[in-house]
Formats: C-alpha cells, structure tokens, sequence
C-alpha cells in the first residue's frame, strides 16, 4: 500500500517446514488432471504470497511523528498480520505435501484441495464472497480525507482481522495502494468518489471497536469535518474482483 502514513512492513518468508515432496518429483508423477490443476492454483498463489510486497511511500516521516502508544499498536497490528500470512502459508504447504504423496487423488483429498483454493481465492480477491461483517461509509463534505486516512482504515479494519473488503468497488488485496489528494484519491489507480462505502467482512463487534478506538479512524475523519457511519451486518456481500498476477521473480523452490 501506498500512503502518508504508515502502512504494514511486507509478509516475512516463511519459516522452515518439515520434509516437503520435490517439486520435480511431483511434476514426475502421473496424477489424474484435477489434482495437477489443484497442485496449480495452490503453487501459484502460495509463491504470490510470499512475493508480494506492502507498498508505501514516506513510512519513515509518519513514524517520526506519531506517539509513543501509536508506534505499539502498529507494531502489534503489523505482528498480527504477519502471524496470520505465516499461518496460511504453512497451511497451504501441508496442503501441497498432501497433494504430492501416492493416493492424494481421493476425493477427499481433491475436495480438501478446492476448500482451500476457495478459501485462498478470497483471501487474494479473486473470488467474491459474503458473511457477517460491516458497511463503512465515509463521508468528505470539505474534501480533506486524505489517502493517509483512507488507508489508514483499511489497516485498522485488517488488525482487527477483516478477511476481504472492498472501497468503492475496488478490491483491496495486500498490495493495494491508496493515491492521490484529498478530493481525488485512487485506489489501485481506480478513482473513487466520496463518500467512499466500505464493505469488510470479519467480526463485526472486533472491527467496530477498532474504528472508534482513541485517535483512531472516526476521530482523525471528524476532525477534518467528516464523518463515519459503520453498520453492523450478519450479511455482507464483497463482490469486487482482483486479478491476480503472476509473480516476476518468485518461484517455487526446488528441493531435490
């Protein structure tokens, strides 16, 4: 992401696995097409995880002037996130073993196998999704929302675990980017108009609370004369989609 204030440092690699089946080996087994196909999407969307970087722009200015208590919580929200990618990447790891052992063509392992690649699909944008959650609406009467701001929510509602959101239609993925001024900001290089609606699925009640801590989201909106409405919903629909690129440099690794 990209913005004037801080935004979360990129997902670590992860830590060492135990023993893992050779990515040769697998390409070497003769496996029934879906399995292979499965195999695909996991691989692919496992190397974009740990490829994929948080843009942002003057970090190191914006941390400079926050105080003490600030720089802990994002310290703590950064942590948080990390520990959730690490989590998920493990995850698909062992689901990726599992795929390559002799007899995990079963179709309980092929339906495991697209449980997953479902689950990944909304967490990268790539697929749309529902469930209880909250509609966020932001409202900038006197233009002075800036893109820090924006992103700021979006940072706030992902510490306190949103799964998948959208911002004016346009998904948000871990390498989204809020631009622009205040009055004319992008995201992802798309415009988006205020007032900017939030959809976020999570926890309604955690993310709630996160919105309206002390100095935080809906204090820095009413300060520049703006306002937040955030509804609680058991059903919110995030339909936007990503497209999810290929990544340039990473690749699987090859342990022989």
């Amino acid at each position: 992401m990209t913005a004037d204030e801080p935004g979360p440092a990129g997902p670590a690699p992860p830590p060492p696995g135990g023993p893992r089946a050779s990515w040769r080996g697998w390409r070497r087994r003769r496996r029934d097409p879906l399995a292979a196909v499965l195999i695909g999407v996991l691989t692919l969307v496992l190397g974009f995880a740990i490829a994929v970087q948080v843009r942002s722009t003057d970090t190191d200015a914006a941390l400079a002037g926050l105080r003490q208590d600030d720089l802990v919580r994002i310290l703590d929200d950064v942590t948080a996130r990390e520990d959730r990618l690490r989590q998920q990447i493990a995850e698909q790891r062992a689901a990726l073993e599992q795929l390559g052992t002799e007899g995990s063509t079963s179709p309980a392992a092929l339906e495991e196998a697209a449980d997953r690649a479902q689950a990944l699909g909304i967490l990268t944008g790539r697929v749309a999704a529902e469930g209880p959650g909250l509609q966020i609406t932001v409202r900038d009467p006197a233009d002075r929302i800036s893109a820090a701001i924006l992103l700021y929510a979006v940072q706030e509602l992902r510490g306190a675990g949103a799964e998948t959101m959208q911002v004016d239609g346009v998904r948000i993925g871990v390498d989204s980017a809020v631009t622009g001024d205040p009055g004319a900001l992008s995201v992802d290089g798309q415009p988006v108009d205020a007032p900017y609606d939030v959809l976020v699925i999570g926890s309604p009640r955690d993310m709630e609370t996160a919105m309206n801590i002390p100095n935080g989201v809906v204090d820095k909106v009413t300060r520049r004369s703006g306002s937040v409405d955030v509804v609680q919903s058991d059903r919110v629909v995030v339909d936007a989609l990503r497209v999810l690129e290929a990544p340039q440099y990473a690749e699987p690794e090859d342990e022989d």
